[in-house]
């Protein structure tokens, strides 16, 4: 399927505007998913030409992504993850962890940039960090496609390689649907009940009455107040 290339436009109007020299990307995966944590990549590439068919993960089959997180790691002139794990997810909420895991890749790259760019309309990272929001940046921008597929592919493998043998983690297909829900999934949860993989705070569980017990309620006062800010918004 066709689609536009990203490019350098919003890395150059914040270096006209702000003076800003490192720019870093910044792109989410796992928000979504039952089991697992969440994934940030903070990637900074410089004005340099990305590698071809560079986009947003979403618009990618495995294969590509995978091959193109071979040249990505390489081109790329920097790059970083952090995660919030779930049960970071449960206690504080998802505004929360999204902040905490990307705060991680951040602090985890060589440099401190000067200005970073976010996927998404709502900035969740806020001061001190420089944030300019960007609605499918990780279509539109280059930093931030390179860093949703550097995202995508780390979390799979991650969550593919979840559990040992035996242990009953293979029932739920991790491989196959990265912790996000799908039939596979559901059924194990159905059988087995949730794993310490997944978040407990979410309302899967209500729809499970044998396993509903488990469930947990949120949680810090500074969660709840985010949440309630309706800066991000989910029911599952």
């Amino acid at each position: 399927m066709p689609y536009e290339a990203p490019t350098h436009t919003v890395e150059r109007s914040l270096r006209a505007t702000t003076g800003a020299k490192v720019i870093a990307g910044v792109d989410e995966v796992g928000r979504g998913a039952w089991a697992g944590p969440v994934t940030v990549c903070a990637a900074i590439t410089g004005l340099r030409r990305p590698p071809e068919g560079l986009t947003d993960s979403k618009l990618l089959t495995p294969k590509r992504r995978d091959a193109l997180l071979e040249v990505l790691e390489d081109w790329v002139t920097a790059h970083a993850l952090g995660h919030a794990s779930p049960e970071e997810i449960d206690e504080l909420g998802m505004t929360a962890a999204l902040r905490l895991a990307a705060v991680r890749a951040l602090e985890a790259l060589p440099v401190r940039p000067d200005a970073v760019i976010l996927d998404g309309k709502h900035d969740y990272l806020g001061p001190p960090w420089r944030v300019r929001t960007v609605i499918k940046g990780d279509q539109s921008c280059i930093a931030v496609a390179a860093a949703s597929v550097i995202a995508k592919v780390r979390r799979d493998r991650m969550m593919a390689g979840l559990g040992e043998p035996g242990d009953g983690i293979a029932d739920f297909a991790f491989a196959a649907n990265a912790g996000y829900p799908s039939p596979v999934h559901r059924a194990a949860l159905e059988v087995r009940g949730p794993t310490a993989y997944h978040r407990l705070s979410w309302s899967y569980l209500d729809a499970l009455p044998q396993w509903r017990h488990l469930k947990k309620v949120r949680r810090s006062e500074e969660a709840l107040e985010l949440e309630n800010g309706g800066q991000l918004g989910f029911d599952f």
